[in-house]
């Protein structure tokens, strides 16, 4: 049996659909950080959800968190602005499931209504999700978190995770704030400087635009891009900041 785990705070916008898309899963995991939206009402509709709250404990130790309150041994995390697909579910359930290994699958990611398959970060998107808990779990960092691999195989799945990351462009600068902030506490100690965010910036964004052809996606690759690039100074700058 498996249990899916996601995470919350104020994911009203795209919470629906996730859940909408674990209905076939026995048991959802929904663990919330402080929401003042209707993501805690949405998430009780849900005969399979069961609702837990914390403090920000960090990503790491959250997915941590919703995978020791599982019923099951079995882990699906999955973040609350993805979409399982029904090819996807159908395959996880039909699984003979190892607990050696780490079942990683394929994730599209998606912007104004367009697949972005340039842009550093974006495509290609595998990312580690079906895991047995007793073998492994997520790091403990604070952001860019993930399931630590130790002795374990690694076997790809066939079906797709569908992303929807930013909706508007507050979305953009609410992640930024937030990732940039938790990057310079996860850092604290190491030196930067503001000619180092500059550095890291122009190199985000090339690598974005030029290396990954973000210039491919058009208005939505020349979007991301400086994102990133934008996302990438602040992270430096903050952390500059920080160790004064």
């Amino acid at each position: 049996m498996i249990s899916a785990t996601v995470l919350t705070k104020n994911s009203e916008k795209t919470l629906k659909q996730t859940l909408d898309s674990l209905k076939r899963f026995p048991e959802v995991i929904v663990l919330d950080t402080g929401s003042t939206d209707h993501t805690l009402t949405i998430a009780k509709n849900y005969p399979n959800v069961s609702l837990h709250t914390s403090p920000f404990l960090g990503f790491g130790p959250l997915h941590n968190l919703a995978s020791s309150l599982a019923t099951h041994d079995w882990i699906l995390s999955i973040d609350s602005d993805e979409i399982v697909t029904e090819e996807l579910a159908e395959e996880i359930l039909a699984l003979t499931l190892d607990p050696k290994v780490i079942y990683s699958i394929q994730r599209a990611n998606y912007y104004n209504g367009r697949q972005i398959k340039w842009c550093g970060g974006w495509h290609p998107d595998l990312v580690w999700r079906l895991y047995h808990r007793w073998e492994t779990q997520f790091s403990t960092a604070l952001v860019h978190e993930k399931v630590e691999k130790k002795e374990l195989q690694i076997s790809q799945l066939r079906g797709t995770l569908i992303h929807v990351p930013y909706r508007e462009m507050r979305d953009f600068l609410d992640k930024m704030q937030h990732y940039s902030t938790l990057f310079a506490d996860q850092n604290a100690g190491k030196k930067s400087s503001v000619f180092k965010a500059i550095l890291h910036s122009w190199s985000a964004f090339l690598k974005s635009y030029i290396l990954k052809r973000g210039f491919l996606g058009g208005k939505e690759g020349f979007i991301i891009s400086v994102y990133n690039g934008h996302t990438a100074f602040y992270k430096y700058l903050k952390l500059a900041e920080k160790s004064k």
